[in-house]
């Protein structure tokens, strides 16, 4: 029988070939910042997460810099897609019952990446999430306008609309914040369809109030 080297291991896993590990060497960046934050990702924590050696991390990156945008970029496209199809959940003739569909799309959605929203709620985010969250509110809030606009005037025939309005959307994304940060409390027991039908009956008391 032959003996396998100890290095063994770590050498064919870079056999995948730089396309098919970069998504990898993300998701394993994307861990260290959900637990330890940006400043933890390096070449070597990633490499080590994976058990490969750092020339693999480097064929798929050229350093830590590149790394970084790429982590940033692939988890801004995938937050603003999760984002804009879960307010387009948010239709319908009937008030509550869009805006309870709407929290709870948006919270299926951080269910199912947890790591991303934590990543953007962090407590000091570096200054590339900074920039990623800025954008997508920006988004978000555009998007929301198109949507909570011509709503407000069909359901509740809003007065004095154009002055309200962007009261209203800060309010809506505020408390859109607000639901994910409850979601993702570790002592928390919510779940999406839980936590979205009580935000999703709250805001709409408070739009309709308006």
């Amino acid at each position: 029988m032959i003996a396998t080297a100890p290095g063994a291991a770590r050498e064919r896993a870079a056999h995948l070939g730089p396309e098919r590990r970069r998504p990898q060497v993300l998701d394993a960046a994307l861990a260290i910042t959900a637990t330890s934050g940006v400043a933890a990702v390096t070449i070597g924590s990633v490499a080590e997460r994976l058990g490969v050696t750092r020339p693999v991390v480097y064929s798929c990156f050229a350093d830590r810099v590149e790394l970084i945008k790429a982590l940033v970029n692939r988890e801004r496209d995938l937050m603003l897609e999760g984002l804009l199809e879960a307010l387009h959940t948010a239709r319908g003739d009937y008030p509550q019952a869009a805006f309870v569909d709407g929290f709870s799309a948006l919270l299926s959605v951080v269910e199912a990446r947890p790591d991303t929203w934590r990543l953007i709620f962090a407590a000091n985010p570096d200054s590339a999430v900074a920039e990623m969250i800025a954008t997508a509110r920006e988004t978000l809030a555009a998007s929301s306008t198109r949507w909570i606009g011509p709503a407000m005037e069909t359901w509740w025939a809003t007065a004095d609309l154009d002055r309200k309005l962007p009261v209203l959307i800060e309010l809506f994304l505020s408390s859109s914040e607000a639901a994910v940060r409850s979601l993702l409390d570790p002592e928390s027991d919510w779940t999406p369809d839980d936590l979205g039908e009580f935000y999703g009956r709250i805001i709409c008391s408070a739009f309709g109030a308006a």
